[in-house]
């Protein structure tokens, strides 16, 4: 026993880094894109450095779930991180942009492994499931610390003259080695009885779907309009490629998705509540910034940001301890409701607001709305499916929160970018500018200069324009909040349960002596 444990403690750690490192690329990235691109240039495809990473981590994250079901835990965790290790080591070397989104790329599809197979290892190989859901709660709080240090170690290592950008990758190659060699000699793993059979064309049309749906909601509203030829023909193709994905899964003899997971009640209301909390947490880590720096003054962002992002970790760590004491559907509940009074507050925020009024918004968004919901989504799906189910029950919930976040982060830029065109259009009349001059010199990206060259007037008007459509914009959080209230209520009163004796048999992970 002494020797499982001392082996647990090492696979936790394995998975601890494989997070932290996962998590903590894409806010890295963030802060030293202004570097990459004096260096690579590319300005007109910068966007696509992060769309890249996030088309290929959630396009494969349900499919990773259910290969690691069927193939190993520890098989696709170690093929997912080196993945993860291989593009970050490329993307060191990018020498063009063009190179830079393709290494990113390949980064994006470890990634889609590493997170939902970290929360399934920890679950498969617990003995105890109150201390798996306490461990979800810390994994699912490294998010917040990688959140907060990210932007910080990003701009440190991006304008150091010793480093430079291309160390924002590398920095993965080492913390990525420890992780791979921890848990390729800590975690032991049983065989499967059977071959799997693979279901490869429900595979290529999930890709395929996720895909062009994602390329949709990206694009929609920003390099093409949303009543488009082109955006018009993606959703098309998407409805068509997720109709044929529904009819085969039904057939299938191992589908990659299991259909019927989502006659749970809890599992489909889990579902939709992490849709709902990935629309309010994109939306938020969106404008927020914006809000922060053009419209409240601030110099940059971190002090609306940092105040949320550090309580999310600690949100995370408590809602992984009560849901082993309370119900899930309390503490979902609890979450959205609270969910709705913040996202109201947001959309009162103003230039005049007192600073401790918004610090103290944020900390409660943090640590009672996001949070929580973290781990809690993460334990309910692992108590509502069997034991064969629960890697693609945990890729489930991060594949339906980026879903809903892009979707909401989308919808939101569309009613924020059209409310501030038409004010624009309209201060341009009364001023009796012609509405082409007013495009050229009103950029909202002004806003967040400094020695801006236009007229105080036309600057003051502005940020008032501006402050009120990212208050129409935080409606959709508001609606986002209250579907995802309604539905929790309706979750289900499941507890916690401890699993029956040998219902862990099977192929499952487990630290044992060898």
């Amino acid at each position: 026993m002494e020797q499982s444990n001392k082996r647990m403690s090492f696979v936790i750690l394995a998975m601890a880094l494989g997070l932290f490192m996962s998590s903590l690329d894409n806010t890295i990235v963030s802060a030293s894109i202004n570097q990459v691109i004096k260096d690579i240039d590319g300005f007109e495809k910068m966007s696509w450095i992060f769309t890249a990473y996030m088309l290929a981590s959630t396009s494969t994250m349900l499919v990773f779930g259910k290969m690691s079901d069927q193939f190993g835990r520890k098989l696709f965790y170690l093929i997912g991180i080196s993945l993860f290790l291989i593009g970050s080591a490329l993307c060191g070397t990018a020498n063009t942009i063009d190179q830079l989104i393709i290494y990113r790329t390949i980064q994006g599809i470890g990634s889609g492994a590493i997170f939902p197979i970290s929360f399934t290892i920890i679950y498969s190989m617990s003995s105890n499931p109150k201390q798996a859901a306490k461990m979800s709660g810390v994994f699912a709080g490294i998010f917040g610390i990688s959140s907060v240090l990210g932007p910080q170690i990003g701009t440190w290592i991006s304008e150091s003259s010793w480093l430079g950008w291309r160390w924002c990758f590398y920095v993965n190659v080492p913390i990525g080695l420890l992780s791979f060699i921890t848990l390729l000699f800590a975690l032991k793993e049983s065989k499967a009885e059977q071959k799997p059979k693979v279901d490869y064309l429900g595979t290529i049309l999930l890709i395929i779907s996720t895909v062009l749906l994602l390329l949709a909601l990206e694009w929609g509203g920003k390099d093409y309009a949303w009543s488009s030829i082109q955006i018009i023909s993606i959703f098309i193709g998407s409805a068509i490629a997720i109709i044929l994905f529904l009819l085969v899964e039904k057939s299938a003899k191992e589908p990659i998705l299991p259909l019927g997971i989502f006659k749970n009640r809890m599992v489909l209301g889990t579902s939709i509540v992490v849709f709902c909390q990935g629309a309010i947490m994109f939306s938020a880590i969106t404008y927020l910034p914006i809000l922060s720096v053009a419209v409240m003054g601030n110099e940059n962002s971190n002090s609306v940001l940092t105040p949320m992002m550090f309580p999310i970790m600690i949100g995370a760590i408590i809602g992984g301890f009560l849901c082993t004491k309370i119900k899930f559907r309390t503490i979902m509940t609890i979450s959205m409701a609270v969910g709705i009074i913040e996202a109201y507050m947001l959309g009162t925020i103003t230039h005049e607001t007192a600073k401790w009024i918004v610090t103290l918004v944020m900390i409660l968004m943090g640590l009672i709305v996001l949070g929580p919901l973290m781990s809690v989504s993460q334990n309910a799906m692992a108590q509502s499916v069997e034991m064969k189910y629960i890697g693609i029950a945990s890729s489930v919930v991060g594949f339906w929160r980026n879903i809903g976040g892009v979707m909401g982060a989308a919808i939101t830029a569309t009613i924020v970018n059209n409310d501030l065109k038409e004010k624009l259009l309209d201060f341009a009349a009364n001023a009796h500018m012609p509405s082409n001059q007013m495009a050229k010199i009103a950029k909202p990206e002004l806003l967040m200069q400094n020695n801006v060259q236009i007229s105080p007037q036309l600057l003051n008007y502005m940020r008032s324009a501006l402050e009120s459509a990212l208050h129409h914009g935080f409606i959709i959080a508001l609606i986002a909040c209250i579907l995802g209230l309604v539905v929790s209520i309706f979750v289900g009163g499941t507890h916690y349960k401890f699993p029956a004796q040998g219902e862990q048999k099977s192929f499952v992970a487990k630290a044992q002596n060898e």
